[in-house]
């Protein structure tokens, strides 16, 4: 089974959960001390992935706390983006979406939670910009170990189903 990473960011993020640990350039461990502390692991900017969907089934969680209330892989993806580029403008172009869509999304989850995932401060001379607050950085990476739990707990009966599937062109 192969679980596909969106972002260098979900990544690292997940890796950290589990405790895995990378290396910085200067030679220290860096990630999973980060996030004991509750901040996020920094992403090396020359860091890369590939995002390349290799063939098979794919897990996507999304979790319904109520019926307005969920958190999803969209979500995620957005908390993210705007930890690494410090704006809701930015991250929203990133994934194609309008600014109104980024800054409703990150509204309703400050709304989910007992204190906001994301401040932001107003754009003028000196640029405005957004960052993840420590519970935003506490969900996101909750979310993403749940997301590597529960695919590492689903790995057997996928495979058995995927294994009972009709062959289609180029494989299962």
């Amino acid at each position: 089974m192969v679980i596909v990473f969106q972002s260098v960011v979900e990544l690292a993020g997940v890796l950290a959960c589990c405790g895995f640990r990378h290396a910085t350039a200067a030679g220290t461990p860096s990630g999973v001390e980060d996030l004991q502390a509750g901040r996020f692991p920094a992403i090396p900017a020359d860091m890369t992935l590939e995002t390349e969907r290799p063939p098979g089934p794919r897990l996507r969680i999304r979790i319904h706390f109520s019926e307005a209330e969920m958190m999803g892989p969209g979500k995620a993806e957005l908390l993210e983006r705007i930890a690494r580029t410090g704006s809701i403008a930015a991250a929203g172009r990133e994934m194609g979406m309008s600014y109104k869509r980024a800054w409703m999304l990150i509204e309703t989850l400050n709304a989910m939670f007992r204190a906001p995932v994301v401040e932001s401060t107003r754009g003028g001379p000196g640029g405005g910009g957004a960052v993840l607050t420590g519970t935003g950085q506490q969900v996101l990476a909750l979310f993403r170990a749940f997301e590597a739990q529960a695919a590492t707990a689903g790995a057997g009966p996928l495979a058995e189903m995927q294994a009972l599937m009709r062959d289609i062109p180029g494989g299962k």
